[in-house]
């Protein structure tokens, strides 16, 4: 796992990733399973290494990028299709993103860049930064309704 460059470290099944089987890619997430989602599609969550973004076990400054898509969703059925595809923030939601980003930043080399990817639906992102001392350089607002955000970091 040395050779790995990129951490993605809630890579769910890896959706936004043009090539899923990146080999400079570390894919982690906290689960590894499979679902049959409601239009009869397989949704796949296979990691590479199984770790809770909240205590990684990689050692300090191991990646040159980091990619951070943690769950948006708060209120949400834990078996609903929704929850199976992009999982759902426990109740501790405000302290498990804190310790998620110091964790990405703690296996971030120095000047290495970190991308945060976010969804306003349920918590606003202005919500999710006054958590965090750390600033971003830049971002993005996608979407037709502009509720998904992708925020670029560097250490």
């Amino acid at each position: 796992m040395k050779d790995k460059k990129i951490l993605d470290v809630c890579c769910g099944s890896r959706m936004f990733w043009f090539n899923k089987d990146n080999p400079d890619v570390l894919f982690q997430d906290i689960r590894e399973e499979e679902h049959i989602l409601c239009d009869g599609r397989i949704l796949e969550i296979k990691p590479d290494i199984v770790a809770d973004f909240t205590n990684m076990p990689h050692e300090d400054e191991s990646f040159k990028m980091v990619v951070f898509d943690p769950p948006h969703l708060k209120d949400l059925g834990k078996n609903t299709w929704m929850a199976q595809k992009y999982g759902v923030l426990l109740p501790t939601w405000e302290t498990d993103l804190k310790t998620g980003f110091d964790e990405c930043m703690r296996v971030l080399q120095k000047d290495g860049v970190l991308i945060f990817k976010w969804n306003e639906h349920q918590i606003k992102l202005s919500d999710v930064l006054k958590l965090i001392p750390y600033k971003p350089l830049f971002g993005h607002t996608s979407g037709k309704h502009g509720k998904t955000i992708w925020l670029c970091f560097m250490k």
